[in-house]
């Protein structure tokens, strides 16, 4: 399993990082902090032997990406790979991504099986969606990361049409249960959001599902080509159908009282 470590000058950010990442996977990938240093005057600041012990925890041969804030922590990391075995050297990779964005699309990769270098991809990638929501081209980004095409699938495709009805959409936490989802199954999976007008975009990619700003009541597609396409299909229709198991009752919103109108005295 790959493993994950959030590198930050402040505990506390990297603790709610964390926290945040773990809400998409639910602890199914080990994610380490190395943040703060033992000084209660001054506790901002990172350490490179706390990189090395977080790096130690959850490594693996699958490979441990490290993710940092700034300026201090890149260093740290730098000088924490001086500690391991030249042979666990080449399993760990220091990632140029956004932390938190890069946190997230990165433990839902890791936690969907992929190979370490998909996994930097996703985490580089992570804020194409972001740009793309607010309207930019890719040229405003100083880093984009392209996706590696899918490889084709021979086999029938298949596919289904369905309205998405829980409340936020494909947010967050929905939006990481179906790319791992679909990144269970063998066949090539894609989806676009026929309300938006979208193109179809790689349903295992949470960056490319991010990007269809998916809401309540839109109309999505789904298609699946492989040997296991309606398989996959009735999967991720259930989990649409059920609402990512979220409760879609709308919060209750307390009425406020009427102000007292004073009563005119008759004439």
């Amino acid at each position: 399993m790959i493993g994950i470590v959030i590198v930050s000058h402040s505990r506390r950010l990297a603790e709610g990082v964390r926290e945040l990442a773990l809400q998409m996977v639910k602890d199914h990938v080990p994610i380490a902090i190395a943040a703060g240093i033992d000084d209660p005057a001054n506790p901002l600041g990172t350490d490179a032997m706390q990189v090395y012990e977080a790096i130690a925890s959850v490594y693996s041969d699958d490979g441990v990406l490290v993710l940092m804030d700034l300026g201090s922590a890149l260093m740290s990391a730098e000088m924490a790979l001086e500690f391991l075995p030249s042979e666990q050297q080449q399993h760990i990779h220091l990632c140029a991504a956004p932390l938190v964005e890069g946190a997230i699309a990165a433990v839902v990769a890791a936690a969907s099986s992929s190979d370490i270098q998909r996994v930097i991809t996703e985490a580089q990638g992570a804020l194409v969606a972001k740009a793309t929501q607010l309207g930019l081209d890719e040229s405003h980004l100083s880093l984009v990361i392209s996706e590696e095409p899918m490889i084709n699938d021979k086999g029938h495709t298949s596919q289904i049409r369905l309205t998405v009805s829980n409340r936020f959409g494909l947010h967050a936490r929905p939006a990481a249960q179906f790319v791992s989802c679909a990144a269970r199954f063998q066949s090539q999976i894609q989806v676009r959001n026929i309300t938006k007008g979208s193109e179809f975009v790689r349903a295992d990619s949470i960056n490319q599902v991010a990007m269809l700003g998916v809401r309540q009541g839109d109309e999505i597609v789904i298609t699946a080509t492989g040997s296991d396409a309606e398989e996959a299909l009735a999967a991720l229709q259930t989990l649409i159908t059920t609402n990512f198991g979220e409760d879609n009752t709308p919060p209750h919103l307390p009425i406020a009282p009427s102000p007292h109108l004073p009563i005119a005295p008759s004439p």
